[in-house]
């Protein structure tokens, strides 16, 4: 089990990317940045709100630099107030928390869907400094809503859908034209259904697949109970056992 840490970290950087999303970039404040995997995330504390009591858990985007990246939606008073610290601010973090996405040679598919993109940046970095070649297949409603493009482009082949057609080919990434191409594996994760959709079309060409499932988390220690999932295994705590799970260990009815 990864040593967890509680770090002041500073804020570098705070960059609103559309109208819900933003990129802070941070810097430990002792200048020691702890080793972390793609696919983890971090607890957030959120001070200063009233209707806040609870961390907030976020991907962790990137590291680089020493910088820890984190892309954040705002969704309510939690993540509002965070991202709204600003430059030189100071963000109270635990981190790292979870287990991660495996680092397997060959040719990968990488799958995302809104800001379930965030944690797929780091992993197309890791996969390419592993010889692995990556192709990303990103989701969203809009245009506006596809992120940090020229950042995925730096790993991989970026393919783009968008349900309305403003950018990338029209539909669901379900239905994107790249997943006729051969891959040795599917890492995935966005919407829960986005994801069994995208667990049945690897289960049917009999393609390993791994999710990160975003199951709700108070603790992000697997004290609370909040996020237990179902597995073959029996009931996990998505915090501690995920969030990353190979498909072939859940009980998803696909």
């Amino acid at each position: 089990m990864n040593k967890k840490f509680v770090k002041d970290f500073i804020v570098v950087e705070n960059e609103r990317l559309n109208s819900f999303n933003s990129l802070l970039k941070l810097r430990p404040a002792d200048g020691v940045m702890p080793s972390v995997s793609p696919g983890q995330f971090v607890q957030v504390y959120v001070e200063g709100s009233k209707n806040t009591f609870l961390r907030r858990p976020i991907s962790i985007n990137n590291v680089e630099n020493g910088q820890l990246w984190l892309l954040v939606k705002e969704v309510g008073d939690g993540t509002h107030a965070i991202v709204n610290t600003p430059v030189k601010g100071i963000l109270n973090i635990i981190l790292p928390l979870g287990k991660g996405f495996s680092l397997n040679p060959g040719k990968i598919l990488l799958i995302g869907g809104g800001v379930g993109i965030a944690p797929l940046l780091m992993l197309g970095k890791c996969l390419k400094e592993y010889n692995s070649e990556v192709t990303f297949l990103l989701g969203a409603r809009t245009k506006e809503e596809l992120i940090e493009l020229e950042e995925f482009a730096k790993y991989g082949h970026v393919c783009l859908s968008t349900e309305d057609g403003s950018l990338g080919e029209e539909g669901f990434v379900t239905q994107h034209s790249v997943l006729k191409d051969d891959f040795d594996m599917i890492q995935c994760c966005g919407p829960l259904p986005m994801m069994k959709a995208v667990a049945k079309i690897a289960m049917a060409r009999g393609l390993n697949c791994e999710v990160s499932l975003e199951n709700m988390m108070a603790c992000g220690l697997g004290a609370c109970l909040c996020c237990v999932e179902d597995t073959k295994a029996g009931n996990v705590c998505v915090c501690q056992d995920g969030p990353v799970f190979n498909i072939n260990d859940l009980k998803w009815q696909i």
